[in-house]
């Protein structure tokens, strides 16, 4: 088996070509999910013969959608497959990538990273390399992990990946000291918002939350997912008459109370189509943790938190938090009572501060979105 990643030199094709595959497989995004997103070039005497990408849970693997687009399969003898994930060798929803490439008469695959789901973690490569193939691995390596990065805390921790998700003022707030939070950022910056929401598997919000803003948390319009609304409300129920009660139908809604919430009230929302569930433990941080081991059962891959400020910080707490998407608007708000994006009691040291990384900064008209990740992610 094959041990470790490969530090073999590249040439530039190589690097050119596997970025090209890079790009290709992020248009998988919110659509292959729990699966990992792949991306396939193919190349023949230094021009692209063909290339494709996984397009969606059950559908064809990058290698396969690659190479159904060439009419004349002569043309894939001999040539090299850029692949951005190891070759799966077992048979899933779909027949092995490893035996398409050996029947197609490919000559090299160069591949950026290998795959640590157990049914394959450098299987392909093995079968390939028994079966011919010449196997170049690790190219543009660090990028494919950061690509992947959520499918591969899934299958190690069997959590989601969570991004954190606020709007502030420019001087850090995230609402008035009292409370009004709605507009900080323009019309363009919220669009964005809602193309995130329509890629992930679940959005998470607090009770205060919830009857401050009394949102729909849905995306609009609808994206690639259909997100699992959850409240962690404790000791709060929603109105009926609230938006996310009058839109149960449009996507699952789970409220995660505290005990002691009157039976009449709560069989009300269950009526409507939320799903009630009482953990048994207590404590903001310990909720947080069984949340996301629960959500890792259902193999959710990615989900985003959008405060308020004390549930942001329950998963900071317990080091969950690896993206942050953090949207800042135009506006001075003032006032040593107002909210800022992360509460909880804090830190006292500022070495004991999670180290992030500025991954990419976007402007939308006057307001910007600042992305990290966390430096061990």
């Amino acid at each position: 088996m094959v041990s470790s990643q490969s530090l073999m030199p590249f040439t530039h094709d190589d690097l050119e070509w596997m970025s090209r595959a890079i790009g290709l497989a992020r248009r998988g995004e919110g659509a292959v999910e729990p699966n990992p997103m792949v991306g396939c070039v193919l190349v023949k005497d230094g021009r692209i013969v063909a290339e494709g990408y996984h397009r969606r849970f059950g559908s064809d693997h990058a290698e396969v959608d690659a190479m159904k687009s060439i009419r004349d399969a002569q043309l894939l003898r001999g040539a090299t497959a850029y692949v951005t994930l190891e070759p799966c060798c077992h048979t899933g929803k779909t027949p092995p990538c490893t035996d398409a490439l050996l029947v197609a008469g490919i000559s090299r695959v160069v591949i950026a990273m290998r795959d640590p789901f157990p049914k394959v973690d450098g299987g392909g490569i093995e079968q390939l390399r028994i079966g011919g193939i010449e196997v170049a691995l690790g190219c543009l390596h660090h990028e494919a992990l950061t690509l992947n990065a959520p499918y591969i805390k899934r299958l190690h921790q069997r959590r989601p990946w969570v991004i954190a998700k606020w709007a502030m003022s420019i001087d850090g707030r995230i609402a008035t000291m009292t409370g009004d939070s709605q507009w900080i950022t323009g019309p363009v910056a919220r669009a964005d918002v809602h193309q995130v929401r329509g890629r992930v598997d679940a959005i998470i919000i607090g009770g205060r939350t919830m009857v401050a803003d009394n949102p729909t948390l849905t995306a609009r319009p609808p994206g690639q997912r259909i997100a699992t609304r959850i409240v962690l409300a404790g000791k709060r129920l929603p109105s009926p008459q609230s938006n996310l009660v009058a839109t149960a139908d449009q996507g699952p809604v789970w409220v995660i109370v505290s005990p002691g919430h009157d039976d009449r009230d709560r069989a009300k929302l269950v009526d409507a189509g939320i799903r009630i569930l009482e953990p048994v433990i207590s404590g903001r941080a310990e909720t947080a943790a069984w949340l996301l081991d629960e959500l890792g059962v259902l193999s959710m891959t990615n989900v985003v938190v959008e405060g308020g400020g004390e549930t942001i910080a329950s998963f900071s707490s317990i080091d969950q938090i690896d993206e942050i998407h953090a949207y800042v608007g135009a506006k001075l708000i003032g006032g040593t009572s107002a909210p800022g994006p992360v509460g909880g009691a804090g830190l006292m040291r500022m070495v004991d501060s999670p180290e992030f990384r500025c991954i990419d900064v976007r402007r939308f008209d006057n307001d910007v979105r600042m992305t990290f990740r966390r430096q061990s992610r």
